[in-house]
């Protein structure tokens, strides 16, 4: 179960599913669109569904409230979330923000971390004050001036750019301070435990799709647009572009494609612990795994 609707980042599954790369290790993949990464670790947490793609906060957060899941895949090694505003309001970075109106949804992932942020930056987190507003009405709102900021995830940046031109203000996240694991795939524990032979083909048939999309991203984009009819190959093409920059971190060009690094795995569990708050206490490291890795495949330097 995917994140979100299909988008660019998500390209290599259907790149691989195409090429009968899944197949071939006798998987039968069905990609399931998502609306969230609370539902998706919802559901593979429950065993509903078992596999899924999801925020990794979110992902120890619920593993706090008892749900069972495992990390197999690190996708974004950066934080995707950034900060939108209009130059023209004067707003020249974070130190600009207090006093002003932040709009995003009331559960959105960006809102909840917020205090890490502004810790990071020296501001007082009650110095804003946040706007209810739909995902889909984030953008509009900003540029009938309703709200002075807005929050998104970095892979729909060129969208941003395309809508407010030279006008755009940005920061992002992973430059100010505060970069924590994005989306990650994870695995029911229980599926994993009676599974781990699939799991271990599906992880690295998934890697190699990642590694031949960065590589070669034409073919992987067309094969997300040929199963998705209604997106468009330039836009989603923009996209992954994008993702690439956050699949790019130190421990994914020096050790492999898609790890969990320990010592960050650590500092994300207690900003988590911090700032959101843990049902119950627990281990990091066993809500992740980097044992279906294949060492040799990295992000290139």
């Amino acid at each position: 179960m995917l994140n979100w609707v299909p988008g660019g980042d998500h390209a290599p599954y259907y790149y691989a599913k195409k090429l009968g790369w899944y197949a071939k290790e006798g998987i039968d993949l069905n990609i399931e669109p998502g609306k969230g990464s609370a539902l998706a670790t919802q559901k593979v947490g429950a065993g509903a569904n078992p596999i899924g793609l999801a925020d990794m906060a979110g992902v120890l957060v619920a593993k706090g409230k008892g749900a069972d899941t495992v990390a197999v895949y690190n996708v974004y090694a950066n934080s995707p979330q950034g900060m939108y505003w209009l130059k023209s309001s004067g707003i020249k970075g974070v130190k600009d923000f207090p006093g002003k109106k932040i709009g995003n949804p009331a559960a959105d992932g960006a809102r909840v971390m917020w205090p890490a942020l502004a810790k990071a930056n020296g501001i007082d987190p009650k110095s804003v004050t946040w706007v209810n507003i739909d995902a889909n009405g984030k953008l509009s709102a900003l540029k009938a001036k309703a709200i002075d900021i807005t929050t998104s995830f970095y892979n729909i940046h060129h969208v941003f750019q395309r809508e407010l031109g030279d006008d755009m203000g940005f920061l992002a996240w992973r430059d100010a301070g505060l970069n924590p694991y994005g989306n990650s795939i994870i695995v029911n524990a229980k599926f994993l435990e009676a599974n781990r032979p699939l799991i271990d083909k599906f992880v690295k048939v998934t890697q190699r799709a990642f590694a031949a999309c960065v590589k070669t991203p034409e073919p992987c984009v067309q094969a997300l647009v040929d199963a998705n009819g209604a997106l468009k190959y330039d836009n989603e093409f923009d996209n992954w572009k994008l993702v690439e920059v956050l699949m790019s971190d130190k421990f994914a060009r020096e050790m492999a494609l898609g790890i969990h690094e320990d010592g960050r795995m650590k500092a994300d569990y207690e900003l988590v612990r911090e700032y959101i708050g843990l049902d119950k206490p627990f281990d990091v490291k066993t809500v992740y795994t980097n044992e279906f890795l294949d060492r040799s495949i990295k992000m290139p330097k």
